[in-house]
């Protein structure tokens, strides 16, 4: 998420009232998830095995919760709970706007597009030409949808991330500040649920076409060309390359790269990064060549036992 213009470190301080290490003036442009950081952005860690990781990352600004080093050309924001500070910041940045109509005042829909009874478009949506969305759809505020793009209804476009810390009290909800992204010429079906980023975009590429039942997790992208068919389930901050093929019921796990061209079969179960090009099947997933090998070598398990009995 990046700030409607730039605030300094100090500023970004007294918002959620911590201590801070660096120049006052120290520019600070926005706020983002560790895997998504830019430099000016602030993200925060709040366990001693990622201090590293968020410190030597991309972002410039670094709210944690222990006071170290600061590394050079960087600043930190000392804080008791960086979760709930960075939910301050999310909610000072992108508060929730209640909307008075179906379709916001301030939505843009292009020349062309039809929008069916019983839609809610959000505020600050942007909506390309061309595009039909069917009837009883959701667009939830600041989703940007692309021209040519076809969504068929009960979908929902901009949902929170399924992101919660476990606290003594109960879950605390990290609260999502990011935006849905579709580009040009997607196809969407019906009661598909798209997550928006927690800071970031979801985004579906260009000409991706996705069947009914689909689940998208917050900051997943989608490449182009895609295919993706019913009941498949895709975790938070999976990337998922150009020309990737996905058959019914396929799941994936958060934080993995699925390479550009591969084809998943029905009912696998992705939980590991994959090879460009290469068809994989199976729960947990495997290279389909292997995995047929193997299930012909357990057919064959009962005649083996049966010799050495004999």
């Amino acid at each position: 998420m990046k700030f409607p213009q730039k605030h300094s470190l100090q500023q970004i301080a007294t918002i959620i009232d911590t201590e801070f290490v660096g120049n006052p003036d120290f520019p600070v442009y926005g706020m983002n998830e560790i895997h998504v950081v830019t430099p000016g952005d602030i993200v925060f860690v709040d366990h001693p095995k990622y201090y590293d990781k968020a410190l030597n990352s991309a972002a410039t600004v670094v709210l944690i919760n222990k006071e170290v080093d600061c590394p050079e050309g960087k600043a930190l924001l000392i804080s008791d709970d960086p979760f709930r500070d960075f939910n301050k910041l999310t909610r000072y940045f992108q508060p929730f706007e209640k909307s008075e109509k179906n379709i916001a005042n301030s939505a843009e829909i292009g020349a062309g597009s039809v929008i069916q009874p019983n839609c809610f478009i959000g505020n600050n949506v942007k909506i390309g030409e061309n595009c039909l969305i069917h009837s009883n759809v959701s667009i939830y505020d600041n989703c940007v949808i692309g021209d040519n793009v076809t969504i068929h209804s009960g979908t929902v476009l901009g949902g929170d991330a399924f992101y919660y810390k476990n606290r003594t009290e109960g879950f605390d909800k990290l609260i999502s500040g990011g935006r849905v992204v579709i580009e040009n010429n997607v196809d969407i079906g019906s009661n598909c649920s798209i997550d928006r980023g927690v800071s970031g975009d979801t985004t579906i590429k260009e000409g991706a076409k996705l069947d009914n039942l689909i689940q998208v997790g917050h900051d997943t992208v989608i490449g182009k060309k895609c295919l993706i068919a019913s009941q498949v389930g895709i975790a938070g901050a999976v990337i998922i390359e150009d020309e990737v093929t996905v058959w019914g019921q396929v799941g994936f796990r958060s934080g993995i790269v699925v390479k550009k061209g591969g084809v998943m079969m029905g009912q696998a179960g992705i939980t590991k990064s994959t090879k460009e090009n290469t068809v994989y099947s199976g729960n947990p997933a495997m290279e389909s060549r292997a995995k047929l090998k193997e299930l012909a070598l357990l057919r064959q398990l009962p005649k083996f036992l049966d010799k050495l009995k004999e």
